[in-house]
């Protein structure tokens, strides 16, 4: 004779794996080890995982950053390719976009006329031989002189060890979040304060512990960072497309 088996025992069996089939988020099974194929950077303590993925982005030889950043000065959007000799992506602010490329010390300055006929400083409408004077930029690239005021600031944009040491620095007590992904990488939260209100930078898991995103504290921006160590070319724009205004960039 048959035994039967009683379906309170089937079911029983069943809800197990039913419950371990639903825990999906950074599990591959019941009990598994979630850094399991990983680099393993989520095994260490907070500070130790901010170490990590600052010394591998200190190693790195190229990145592309791209977000927005909010700061007293108003809100930037960038998006920069940037190496250890040079850059080339553009910048947008309230009033325009404009575009930077950068080799060895050679910055350039792409821009509308827009970009050109607006002063920050001042109300008053654009004259005529403003108008004039910017339309003769528009789309050009300026070669920006070392030694006009603006060139530091401009030359920042394009600095990878600058913009990396002022937009993924954690402040306050290091704290380790929520795991997540970025971009399809799986990645390990690192906060600056409990909340995050220092800093959220999320390093990732597989490969090299690279910063793929920082959220500013404060809701100061977030910044993606991708294509690490992937080379680009730069070259130099053509004499056709390019003005040179010598010691100091016009002022319109």
């Amino acid at each position: 004779m048959a035994v039967r088996t009683p379906s309170s025992r089937i079911r029983r069996a069943v809800a197990p794996l039913a419950l371990c089939a639903g825990l999906t988020v950074g599990l591959t099974a019941c009990g598994a080890d979630p850094d399991e194929g990983t680099n393993g950077v989520g095994r260490l303590s907070a500070p130790e995982i901010e170490k990590e993925a600052q010394s591998a982005a200190d190693t790195a030889k190229a990145v592309r950053l791209a977000g927005t950043l909010v700061s007293k000065g108003g809100t930037f959007k960038l998006n920069m390719r940037l190496k250890q000799d040079g850059a080339a992506g553009s910048v947008t602010t309230k009033n325009s976009t404009f575009e930077l490329l950068r080799i060895g010390d050679a910055l350039y300055l792409k821009a509308d006329a827009g970009f050109w006929a607006h002063d920050d400083t001042s109300d008053d409408e654009p004259t005529e031989a403003d108008t004039e004077a910017a339309d003769k930029l528009d789309d050009m690239y300026v070669k920006v002189p070392q030694g006009d005021p603006s060139y530091k600031q401009f030359r920042g944009f394009t600095d990878m060890d600058v913009l990396l040491d002022g937009l993924i620095g954690l402040h306050g007590e290091k704290v380790k979040g929520d795991r997540d992904q970025i971009g399809g990488v799986r990645t390990i939260k690192v906060k600056g304060g409990a909340e995050g209100e220092g800093g959220t930078l999320d390093v990732a898991l597989e490969g090299s512990p690279y910063p793929l995103q920082f959220a500013r504290g404060g809701g100061a921006g977030v910044v993606v960072l991708s294509e690490w160590n992937k080379d680009f070319p730069l070259a130099e724009p053509s004499k056709e497309e390019t003005l040179d205004y010598g010691k100091q960039l016009p002022r319109t």
